[in-house]
């Protein structure tokens, strides 16, 4: 099993570029205050999950629902929009219900961590890498995310209270710009 170094470098930076962790943490301490908490583990672990679903059947699995790429990305991009728009106006959207499980799944999981975005990449992907170089990547990527969410009162403390809006605001308006290119890429030909 030979592993090109300089392509495994590429993969990994690619996904990390989409998966954005770093991007989310606005949205993830305010998840985690509104929550009461995060399972980081069982975050990272269903993400993890995901990932490696789209990785070997991903293109399989949309069809049998009857989905096509266009469809899930368009979906995503709705959930990335209303998320954004809870930042940048102070509203909530997504109503808590101080169950930590369910977050974790929604909108942590999905699709915070593994997106419509990333799970797009990793089945493009697939199509210009081996196998074992985009396992290792989504292994690397999947401890980045887990130190980060693990580390999500640290960067609080260090943003602290005016620095947490902020850059929550900030990156609300992102989240939003993200959102309307994802759907842009994707909505036209989907409504006949």
């Amino acid at each position: 099993m030979h592993i090109n170094f300089g392509e495994l470098v590429t993969v990994t930076f690619t996904l990390f570029a989409v998966i954005d962790v770093i991007g989310s943490v606005p949205v993830l301490i305010s998840i985690k205050q509104k929550m009461g908490g995060i399972n980081e583990l069982k975050a990272t672990l269903i993400s993890g999950a995901l990932m490696l679903l789209f990785l070997f059947v991903g293109k399989a699995f949309l069809n049998l629902l009857g989905l096509d790429v266009k469809s899930f990305a368009v979906g995503g991009s709705i959930v990335i929009f209303i998320l954004g728009l809870e930042m940048v106006l102070g509203l909530e959207f997504f109503k808590s219900e101080k169950d930590i499980s369910a977050a974790t799944v929604v909108p942590i999981a999905f699709p915070l961590i593994a997106g419509s975005g990333t799970l797009t990449t990793i089945m493009s992907l697939k199509a210009n890498y081996e196998e074992t170089t985009l396992l290792i990547a989504i292994l690397v990527n999947l401890i980045i995310v887990f130190i980060v969410l693990k580390s999500l009162n640290i960067i609080a403390r260090l943003l602290g209270p005016a620095g947490l809006i902020a850059v929550r605001k900030f990156f609300g308006v992102i989240l939003l710009a993200i959102a309307v290119k994802i759907f842009a890429t994707n909505a036209h030909g989907l409504i006949k």
